[in-house]
């Protein structure tokens, strides 16, 4: 699917540029400007901003693994926090 018709980037490379980055640096953060720098791309009117994100957070390796949960400590603090 087309996610940014400006730059004719597409789910798929989304997708693959995040698994690339994860890859190559398991402790890396993904950024969409990263991934349009990646692609050879650069942002241009920032319509396509709220499906890129949600293409990126879609994708298994998005987050970093063992640092996106919450701490033990916090989790008390975080299930208030979404009442």
């Amino acid at each position: 699917m087309m996610i940014c018709h400006c730059q004719s980037i597409t789910d798929h490379e989304i997708r693959a540029a995040v698994d690339w980055m994860r890859a190559a640096d398991a402790d890396t953060v993904i950024t969409p400007g990263r991934i349009y720098r990646a692609l050879g791309k650069r942002a241009d009117c920032g319509g396509c901003l709220p499906l890129f994100l949600d293409t990126m957070r879609a994708n298994q390796n998005f987050r970093v693994p063992g640092r996106d949960e919450v701490p033990p400590s916090l989790h008390r603090l975080h299930l208030l926090a979404a009442e």
